[in-house]
């Protein structure tokens, strides 16, 4: 059996990397901070590699919160904070978060379901948004009704809608406003997503056409083969085919710009993590180097320049980066 028929035959990342002359993949310049402060949101989406939801009990504490502070403030050159979930907005150590994040000069992304800003006592968080010029990425898998209800539950994309423009009323996402509004679409089935730019265009023209709403990127980010999704393939029986899909459709072109590679993902129990996908798989950082891998936590790591050039974990899962256009927290990669 050649190179090209194992890859097929069980999806080995690391073993495709190797055939197209990319080596290990590395660490480089740390730029992003990236806290998944727990699992609690107030949707549970089928695609949701968190498995996040209403019952879920993992939740970032007020300790965790601190040193995480803490190390960002050592660490002037990681110049982002990107804040997801769950839905972040309702752990209780959010304000602290954007707050204090803010006061130290960083750029601050909230990965923002939209329909959290409906959830009860909640109605704050626009405002709040605004005062600290936060970035939004808010996720709407599409520019219609039933597409979005059925991925994200019944009534989601009124609830979307409304908040979209609710936070158009305040200037996010209007021409020329520096107030950032993107929103990010996941495919609602076993399939890579369309082409970035022209996506973008069509839901630009329906959504202002339709609803009046506007915004300033769309980011397409490729459905991971793990956790709720994986489940849901499972179900169906598709997910050999898909990893099939993904395996099939790898571009190397993708491999240098990889999120992996400029961001480190915190735990909501501090644990560090290459990636939020890795995060979620359990993975530790830099299980791909020599010796048992291990979780390093935030307690034990000051430094955060010292992890340049670390070898980076990868395992199947990772096929869902490299695959067509590419895909990561910021959208197709090439």
């Amino acid at each position: 059996m050649n190179l090209d028929e194992e890859i097929s035959a069980a999806p080995d990342f690391a073993g495709m990397l190797r055939h197209h002359g990319l080596g290990t993949l590395r660490r480089a310049e740390l730029r992003t901070l990236q806290v998944n402060v727990g699992k609690l949101c107030n949707q549970a989406c089928h695609h949701c590699h968190v498995d996040a939801g209403p019952k879920r009990t993992e939740i970032m504490q007020r300790e965790t919160a601190e040193r995480v502070l803490a190390l960002l403030a050592a660490n002037p050159s990681v110049g982002m904070v990107d804040l997801t979930g769950g839905a972040p907005e309702l752990n209780p150590n959010f304000r602290l978060l954007v707050e204090t994040a803010r006061a130290l000069g960083r750029h601050v992304i909230v990965r923002c379901n939209l329909t959290v800003l409906w959830v009860a006592e909640m109605d704050w968080l626009p405002e709040f948004f605004r005062a600290h010029a936060v970035e939004l990425m808010s996720s709407l898998p599409c520019y219609t009704a039933d597409n979005v209800d059925t991925q994200r539950g019944p009534g989601v994309f009124q609830k979307s809608i409304e908040a979209l423009r609710w936070l158009n009323r305040l200037g996010y996402g209007m021409p020329g406003s520096a107030l950032r509004l993107s929103l990010v679409y996941n495919p609602v089935g076993a399939f890579l997503p369309p082409p970035q730019a022209a996506l973008e265009a069509r839901y630009r023209e329906e959504l202002r056409r339709l609803f009046g709403i506007e915004f300033h990127r769309l980011y397409t980010i490729t459905n991971m083969p793990i956790r709720r999704f994986a489940e849901q393939l499972a179900r169906w029986g598709q997910h050999d085919a898909y990893m099939g899909l993904l395996v099939n459709h790898f571009n190397g072109a993708t491999v240098p710009e990889l999120m992996c590679r400029t961001l480190l993902s915190v735990g909501w129990d501090g644990a560090l993590y290459d990636c939020d996908f890795n995060q979620m798989l359990e993975l530790p950082l830099g299980a791909a180097s020599r010796g048992p891998p291990r979780t390093l936590t935030v307690w034990e790591i000051d430094d955060l320049a010292a992890l340049r050039d670390a070898p980076i974990a990868t395992a199947s899962h990772c096929f869902g980066c490299t695959a067509g256009a590419g895909s990561s927290c910021g959208g197709a990669v090439v």
